[in-house]
């Protein structure tokens, strides 16, 4: 297998990971799952990863990546406070809400799975989307749209957009950026 046709094998697994962690569940999604979801024998996966945990950091390590790079290339275009702010909104939303394959929603709810080596690779990424984030609200605080605790308000705001999950519907009256939208309102000093 060429290098090239084994990135593209590995990025077909962290998908299909993604999907069947998100669907199923870490702990009930077997090897067999995995090689099925992607006309693989079992046993070869490990070429691909070594462990069925390293498999789930790379599907968390893409979910948060991939949003990190979002939320940067969108940033770049947003020019006021307000912007800003309602852009960091908007791209967790659509990326937790949309169709990212569930790599967002494992990462969040597959936590508890992995170990403590594991976790400090993923803190790293998380703390690189987070200090985003925290610029942006340090932005508007200064610009008097938010409250000044801005530190538990990035806590806040991101626990309760990551809640959305449990509770929105696609079918809905409403898309991801509509929501965003709404709950930004709530969080703007009036």
């Amino acid at each position: 297998m060429t290098t090239q046709e084994e990135k593209t094998r590995r990025a077909e697994l962290i998908t299909a990971a993604s999907r069947l962690f998100k669907e199923q569940g870490y702990e009930r999604t077997t090897v067999r799952d995995l090689a099925q979801a992607v006309g693989m024998q079992s046993g070869s996966l490990f070429y691909h990863f070594r462990t069925k945990e390293e498999m789930l950091v790379a599907v968390m390590a893409a979910g948060i990546g991939d949003l990190t790079d979002r939320l940067e290339d969108a940033l770049a275009a947003a020019k006021t406070p307000l912007d800003r702010l309602r852009t960091v909104f908007r791209v967790h939303l659509d990326t937790l809400l949309g169709d990212d394959k569930g790599a967002l929603s494992v990462l969040l709810y597959e936590w508890p799975s992995l170990s403590d080596k594991a976790r400090t690779e993923l803190i790293k990424l998380r703390d690189a989307y987070e200090r985003d984030w925290q610029q942006v609200l340090d932005e508007a605080a200064a610009a008097g749209l938010v409250h000044q605790d801005t530190r538990l308000l990035r806590k806040l705001l991101l626990g309760g957009l990551h809640w959305t999950i449990m509770w929105y519907r696609r079918d809905g009256s409403q898309s991801p950026s509509e929501l965003a939208d709404r709950m930004l309102d709530l969080v703007l000093k009036k």
